[in-house]
C-alpha cells in the first residue's frame, strides 16, 4: 500500500534533523540484534517478576505455571501486531506512525504518542521510587535524594549515547537473568518432586482454571515492555528486518524464564506462603539452601534501576519523534553533534520523572502506567485491523494473521476493563 499522509512508508527513515547548534545531525543507527534483544529484555524482565511471583501463587497456587503461560499467550497477540507494524514503519515515535497511518488521525496518533511518554514517565518514576524506597529500608539513606539523584545519574547515561547507554543497560539486564538463572540452579533439587506435584498444578474443574485466568490477568503486567522496543527502531541497523525478530526473541525469553521460575517457587515453597512474601523469589532462594536472601535483593534494585534507564530512552525517543513530525515542537527534535541523542527531549523526560516520582504514591504510579500502556495496545492493533482491511501488506514487511490484531485488541480492552472496574469498586 502506498504511505499514508503524514506517516512514512516502509523506508528506514535518514533525514537528518538540527542540533543544538542548528547543524544537520540525525540519530546514529548503531545498534545490532544482541543490543536489540538485551534491551527488549531489560524493559519486559524487571523488577516486576521478582515480585509478582508470590502474587500469582496466592491466586493460582501451584498452577502459577499456567498463569504465565497463559499470560504470555495474551500478550503475544499485541506483540505480532507491533512486530508486523515496526516493520511497516521502522521510526521513533512508532506508535504515533502506527495509529495515524491505521486509524486516519494526525490528532489520535498524537493523543497516542502522549499516552507513550506518559506510560514511559510515570513507569520510570514508578521504579525510581522503589529504588529510594529500597535504599531507605535497607541503609536509612533519605528517599528524596535518593530518587532525585538516581535520575540525575541515569538521565546523564541515557543522554552520553545509544550505544553507550544501552551496552550499560545490557550489562544489568544479564545481571537480572543471571538472579533467576541463580533461582533455577539452587531449585535444581526440587525439580525431583514434579511428578507428584504435576496433578496439583493442573486445575481439574472450572473454579481451578478460573483462578488461573484471574492470575494470568495480573501476570500480564510481567510482560509490558516488548513494546518499548519499537521506539528505538530509527537508532537500529536494518530495522525493518530485525525488530520483528527481536520482539519474538524477547517474548519467548522472557515467556521461559517466568514460566520456570514460577514451577521452581511452587515446587519449593508452599503457595500460601510465597503469597504472603514481599520479596517471594529471595524467600524461595533462601529455601532452597541459596545463602543470603539479600543477594536476590540487590539483584531486584538493580532491576529497578535498570527499568528506570530504559524508560527514560524510549520516552526521550518519541518525544524525538513526534517534534520530527510537527506534533510537538521542533526543539524536541534535535539532536546533539556529539553525543548523537536528542538532548533536550531527554532532560524533560528525566525532570517530569522527578515530578511524578516526589508527587505521587508508588501504587497509583503503577496502575497508571498499566491502565496507560493498555490503552495504547488497543488503539495500536485496531490500527493494524484496519490497515489490514484496507490493503494487502507491503512487500518486504513481516506480515501477521488477521485475526492475530483482533485478538490483540479484544484482550487489551478486556484486560483494562477488568483493571478499571478493580480500581473503581
Amino acid at each position: 500500500m502506498s504511505p499514508q499522509p503524514g506517516a512514512p512508508g516502509l523506508e528506514e527513515r535518514s533525514e537528518p534533523v538540527l542540533d543544538a547548534t542548528g547543524g544537520a545531525v540525525g540519530l546514529r543507527r548503531s545498534l545490532g540484534l544482541p543490543l536489540l534483544v538485551l534491551y527488549g529484555l531489560g524493559t519486559t524482565i524487571g523488577a516486576g517478576i521478582y515480585v509478582l511471583a508470590g502474587k500469582i501463587a496466592g491466586i493460582a497456587g501451584s498452577a502459577a505455571p499456567l498463569a504465565f503461560l497463559g499470560a504470555s499467550l495474551l500478550a503475544a497477540f499485541t506483540a505480532a501486531s507491533f512486530a508486523e507494524l515496526s516493520s511497516r514503519f521502522p521510526t521513533s515515535a512508532g506508535e504515533v506512525h502506527y495509529v495515524r497511518a491505521g486509524l486516519g488521525s494526525q490528532g489520535l496518533g498524537t493523543l497516542v504518542g502522549l499516552l507513550v511518554v506518559a506510560a514511559g514517565t510515570v513507569s520510570g518514576a514508578t521504579m525510581s521510587q522503589g529504588f529510594a524506597g529500597h535504599l531507605a529500608e535497607l541503609w536509612g539513606i533519605p528517599r528524596l535524594p535518593a530518587l532525585v539523584g538516581l535520575v540525575l545519574v541515569l538521565t546523564g547515561i541515557a543522554a552520553w549515547g545509544i550505544g553507550e547507554s544501552l551496552r550499560i543497560a545490557a550489562a544489568v539486564t544479564l545481571v537480572e537473568i543471571f538472579g533467576l538463572c541463580l533461582v533455577l540452579w539452587v531449585t535444581r533439587g526440587h525439580w525431583s518432586s514434579l511428578p507428584e506435584q504435576l496433578p496439583a498444578m493442573v486445575p481439574t474443574d472450572l473454579a481451578g482454571w478460573g483462578s488461573v485466568g484471574t492470575a494470568s490477568l495480573l501476570a500480564f503486567y510481567a510482560f509490558l515492555g516488548f513494546e518499548d522496543m519499537v521506539n528505538i527502531a530509527e537508532e537500529v541497523k536494518q530495522a525493518r528486518r530485525r525488530m520483528p525478530v527481536a520482539i519474538a526473541i524477547t517474548l519467548v525469553v522472557t515467556s521461559l524464564l517466568y514460566t520456570l521460575i514460577a514451577a521452581a517457587a511452587v515446587l519449593t515453597v508452599a503457595p500460601s506462603e510465597l503469597a504472603q512474601s514481599e520479596a517471594p523469589l529471595a524467600m524461595v532462594y533462601s529455601r532452597a539452601g541459596g545463602g543470603d536472601p539479600r543477594v536476590l535483593g540487590a539483584i531486584a534494585i538493580l532491576a529497578v534501576v535498570n527499568g528506570a534507564l530504559v524508560q527514560i530512552i524510549m520516552a526521550a525517543r518519541v518525544l524525538y519523534g513526534m517534534g520530527a513530525l510537527g506534533a510537538l515542537p521542533a526543539r524536541l527534535a534535535r539532536v546533539h553533534r556529539r553525543t548523537r541523542t536528542p538532548l533536550l527531549a531527554t532532560v524533560v523526560v528525566g525532570f517530569c520523572m522527578v515530578a511524578l516520582g516526589v508527587t505521587f504514591p508508588l501504587v497509583r504510579l503503577a496502575e497508571a502506567t498499566a491502565l496507560i500502556t493498555l490503552t495504547v495496545f488497543g488503539l495500536v492493533n485496531l490500527a493494524l485491523v484496519r490497515l489490514h482491511w484496507r490493503a494487502p501488506t507491503p512487500a518486504g514487511a513481516y506480515h501477521v494473521p488477521r485475526w492475530a490484531p483482533i485478538a490483540g485488541a479484544l484482550v487489551s480492552f478486556g484486560v483494562l476493563g477488568s483493571g478499571l472496574i478493580a480500581l473503581f469498586t
